[in-house]
């Protein structure tokens, strides 16, 4: 397996985030200050993933509740649900035979959680007789995993895997990502710039560190204000429950 590194290139931006950009950069054009302001940001687009305070509006995005989703020909969603709940773990998305898991989670709000919970995944990968490299990515720090797997025959084999995290707000961010995009560079693009520019929702209920947000099918009404039961957190992209999967 391949370790593809390389520096993150600036996916375009939300148009309402843009906008904001483009003039908040014009305001500061008049002043030196923009102008030192606009050099240290080499004037780049904004990216993601992003705050809902980041954003003025839902626009060509799926509201899942906790997250909104990119609008993306093609793409196939597959919600996770808990059986034992009923509730909405995860959301995978299928894109040219490649797949990507997103979660998002609580977390401080003073500092991330990416780092801690990237080195206990890379502890249980290696522990089930797998490999995981902790190397810098697109999106910063990540894991390049081979995940122990059994193939059709029953004999033994190893899945490639990505993981991939964003700390954000008060929240964090969870990809992992398998299939051809997992070794592969350019398959792997378009996952990346959807995962950077899925925007994520924290309610203002108080939750401890790594509980799993709040995700609704789409178009199902929103819960109350009051917290609800917390969902079953999983940290292992090899455990799904049963899916609705629906095309976009």
């Amino acid at each position: 397996m391949s370790l593809f590194r390389r520096k993150k290139t600036p996916a375009q931006a939300p148009a309402d985030v843009a906008d904001a950009s483009n003039r908040d950069a014009a305001d500061d054009s008049a002043s030196p200050e923009g102008d030192a302001s606009q050099a240290a940001s080499g004037g780049a687009p904004a990216t993601g993933p992003f705050d809902r305070s980041e954003v003025d509006e839902l626009g060509q995005r799926l509201d899942l509740g906790s997250m909104w989703l990119p609008a993306v020909p093609g793409i196939q969603l597959r919600m996770e649900l808990d059986k034992r709940t009923n509730k909405v773990t995860g959301v995978s998305v299928t894109l040219d035979g490649s797949s990507m898991q997103v979660q998002a989670f609580a977390a401080p709000k003073t500092t991330g959680i990416w780092d801690d919970i990237r080195s206990e995944i890379q502890q249980g990968i290696v522990a089930s007789g797998g490999t995981a490299d902790d190397v810098p990515g697109p999106l910063g720090r990540e894991l390049m995993a081979q995940l122990p797997a059994t193939s059709k025959t029953g004999k033994a084999s190893v899945r490639p895997a990505r993981f991939i995290g964003v700390d954000g707000s008060r929240w964090f961010l969870r990809g992992v990502i398998t299939g051809k995009a997992a070794i592969n560079e350019d398959a792997a693009l378009p996952l990346e710039d959807f995962f950077s520019q899925i925007v994520v929702i924290r309610d203002g209920s108080p939750r401890p560190p790594r509980d799993l947000l709040t995700m609704t099918l789409p178009n199902q009404p929103k819960a109350s204000a009051l917290p609800d039961a917390p969902a079953r957190q999983s940290f292992d992209p090899l455990t799904r429950g049963p899916e609705i999967t629906e095309i976009r």
